[in-house]
């Protein structure tokens, strides 16, 4: 039996547009440290579709615009101009973290682990405390066949937001049909039907599974 672990849209980033365009006067400024420039402000949302991501960052409109339209390919399933639109995101805007989420998810999508799994590291590098980079991370881990570092990266997700219950879902499929783990299996399914009571799968899937513990 195939059971889909992937429940998530494609993420969304709140942009805050601002002028690109240089002053017209440069101002000198004595000389002074140079700091990093702090993380952008990220949040994990819950609504009726699920989970997202509100990142607020400053960009310019071009940058907007590229974002906005990667979103609408991926909306038509055009992953290739969808992608393409956002790497130009990641080259103008480097650090914003959804956007490398963005393209691990298309690039998983098509089939592509390897890149998948490069931008999902990266977003990690950005954010390491990313409960979603986590999640997609673990998906691609699992369709590579690294199952013990799926698990790693599942029970991350979890233990930043316990709440995220796709992250529990997915475990929960990986200890039934991968580890064997029907103890772990159990537990999570029972957890996430806890927070998604009415997804008739899982009902199914639990119900089995108990069956044949014997429960």
């Amino acid at each position: 039996m195939r059971r889909s672990a992937n429940l998530l849209l494609l993420l969304a980033l709140a942009l805050a547009a601002c002028s690109s365009a240089p002053p017209s006067k440069p101002v000198a400024k004595p000389a002074k440290a140079v700091k990093a420039a702090p993380a952008p402000r990220v949040e994990m949302q819950q609504d009726e579709g699920g989970f997202s991501i509100v990142e607020e960052v400053r960009v310019g409109n071009d940058i907007h615009s590229d974002y906005d339209s990667a979103m609408r390919f991926f909306e038509q399933k055009q992953y290739e101009q969808g992608i393409a639109s956002l790497l130009k995101v990641t080259q103008a805007a480097p650090n914003v973290t959804a956007a490398h989420i963005d393209l691990g998810i298309a690039y998983a999508r098509m089939g592509d682990l390897d890149r998948a799994e490069a931008s999902l590291v990266r977003a990690l590098e950005l954010n390491p405390r990313h409960p979603i980079a986590h999640n997609e991370l673990g998906m691609v881990q699992r369709r590579k066949g690294q199952l013990d570092a799926a698990r790693a990266s599942y029970d991350k997700a979890l233990e930043l937001s316990p709440a995220f219950h796709f992250a529990r879902r997915n475990l929960a499929i990986l200890c039934d049909l991968y580890l064997a783990d029907r103890s772990c299996a159990i537990t999570n399914y029972e957890a996430y039907l806890r927070s998604a009571p009415d997804d008739p799968e899982v009902v199914k899937w639990l119900a089995d599974l108990q069956n044949r513990a014997g429960r």
